[in-house]
């Protein structure tokens, strides 16, 4: 049984954990994206993401954590940037520009937009595109840095570096809450945040298949627990941030034990032995992230290796689209 452990180590330096910052030079804006995506910049201006923009500062709570941890402002200190605003170069100054926006889930897009909105040459239109092309294309636009959704582990890491709070003393001594606790991969990737319209042309704002939501719901699980495994890996004292995520780790490792009964999946089982035998204290930081590395490695394969219509067993687990955050 994992356990919060109080233990201290005055000599443990804080593991890196959370979002990477994007280069501001590197930021072109969602005007930029939706040149080409105007149907999912659109519902992207429906969301919170986008609203945090022009409404985070004003919120009582969010200036009385920034008084408890001294801060002048909100949108000019980096605990809070990073993952409640886009940074952008502006004349040689870095501005917030936006919000949660494009680029804070796919990358700073200045190195691969050219490669990624160009189909195969000056006249080729995106339904011209060869199959070969859009494959070399997807691959070099990664490789200069865009974060694609072909693997959803990749996406849901987006998600849990920030809704799995990075930062001990945001929590302890400012106030913040330690994560979004009710937090699910599938209900929320699925309601408001959703921006599909790949699948259909653009025509509509296609939702999961059930087969893609179970391979989703095991992902989150499995990349939960990893976050968990990584915020409990910062903790140095026995206080909110540390117990709240290590019971968050034993939440997830209890319902990925679960899956795990009804599917017997190779993949999932190396998870659960990557963090069969870890303890959950202050100054064990280097076992956790090993094991945290372990259950990342195996959420990844499993996103690009399982089978969603073989996995109907867990759709009792599956939050239903009337439990989608909207």
């Amino acid at each position: 049984m994992m356990m919060f452990v109080a233990c201290h180590d005055t000599a443990a330096e804080e593991p890196a954990f959370g979002p990477t910052p994007n280069d501001p030079a590197k930021v072109v804006g969602p005007d930029q994206c939706a040149k080409c995506h105007q149907a999912e910049v659109g519902q992207w201006m429906r969301t919170p993401h986008f609203a945090t923009f022009d409404s985070l500062h004003r919120r009582p709570e969010a200036k009385q954590i920034a008084d408890r941890l001294g801060l002048r402002s909100i949108k000019r200190n980096d605990m809070c940037v990073r993952c409640h605003y886009t940074q952008q170069d502006q004349g040689g100054r870095t501005r917030i520009t936006a919000g949660i926006s494009c680029e804070s889930c796919h990358g700073a897009a200045a190195d691969w937009i050219a490669v990624h909105a160009d189909y195969g040459g000056e006249n080729v239109t995106k339904d011209a595109e060869s199959a070969e092309h859009r494959r070399q294309r997807l691959e070099q636009s990664i490789a200069h840095g865009m974060n694609n959704p072909h693997n959803v582990y990749l996406i849901a890491k987006q998600c849990y570096n920030c809704h799995t709070v990075p930062n001990e003393s945001l929590v302890n001594v400012g106030g913040h809450v330690a994560g979004s606790e009710e937090f699910d991969f599938v209900a929320w990737s699925q309601g408001m945040v959703r921006h599909n319209f790949l699948r259909t042309g653009g025509s509509a704002n296609a939702e999961s298949t059930p087969a893609q939501t179970r391979v989703m719901f095991v992902v989150g699980v499995m990349t939960d627990l990893e976050y968990s495994l990584r915020a409990t890996a910062v903790a140095t004292e026995k206080a909110p941030f540390g117990v709240a995520s290590a019971q968050r780790a034993v939440r997830m490792k209890r319902r990925l034990i679960e899956i795990q009964r009804l599917i017997s999946d190779p993949r999932v089982k190396i998870a659960l032995d990557g963090v069969a035998t870890v303890e959950l204290r202050a100054n064990n930081s280097a076992a956790l992230l090993a094991a945290a590395e372990k259950v990342g490695r195996a959420a990844f394969v499993f996103a690009e290796q399982a089978d969603g219509n073989a996995l109907a067993a867990i759709d009792p687990f599956l939050p239903r689209p009337n439990q989608y955050k909207n």
